[in-house]
């Protein structure tokens, strides 16, 4: 396998980007999406991990951050991946019986996932190396929801760190790099 996409330094910013199975539609409802922030705000507050940017698409997370606990970044993701995936599962209430039976045919091709799988295996981390491809990376974040037509702006999307970065109070407590 290629060093493409893989965490190489534990210590480093990374961009990444993971998405449901199948990129289902699941994050239609703002609950939905309000347990991916709760868990964000714990990992930030209670696992070392320092987040940058962010952004929540329908099918899809954005997500610039870096661990400073030690922890190697892949574990902090993974935890947060596993913990969403269990939280938002037991949540579901819309079209429920066919999105738990889209989880378990994912489940039945993976050896290594029992009842459900909801998240896709891959990352796709990056690691950010300047300033010039960081600033790329949170801009493309932040224009995700005005390219899919959801706003006009981009801080004007709420499930985003563009509000933190337009001067606005975001969902979340990140770190804005000027």
């Amino acid at each position: 396998m290629s060093r493409n996409y893989k965490f190489h330094n534990h210590e480093g910013t990374y961009f990444v980007s993971f998405a449901v199975v199948e990129w289902l539609d699941v994050f239609t409802r703002n609950e939905y999406k309000d347990l991916l922030i709760e868990s964000l705000d714990f990992c930030s507050k209670n696992k070392g991990m320092e987040i940058f940017a962010w952004c929540i698409m329908t099918n899809h997370v954005h997500l610039i951050f870096r661990s400073i606990n030690k922890q190697k970044p892949e574990l902090l993701l993974g935890d947060f991946k596993r913990f969403t995936s269990n939280a938002i599962v037991k949540a579901i209430e819309s079209r429920k019986e066919w999105l738990l039976e889209q989880f378990k045919n994912e489940a039945l091709k993976s050896s290594n996932v029992n009842n459900h799988q909801f998240w896709r295996h891959d990352n796709k981390p990056v690691e950010l190396w300047s300033n010039k491809v960081i600033d790329e990376k949170i801009a493309y974040i932040h224009n995700n929801p005005v390219e899919e037509g959801l706003v006009f702006r981009p801080e004007d999307y709420v499930y985003s760190s563009a509000r933190d970065y337009s001067g606005e109070n975001g969902l979340l407590d990140i770190v804005v790099i000027k």
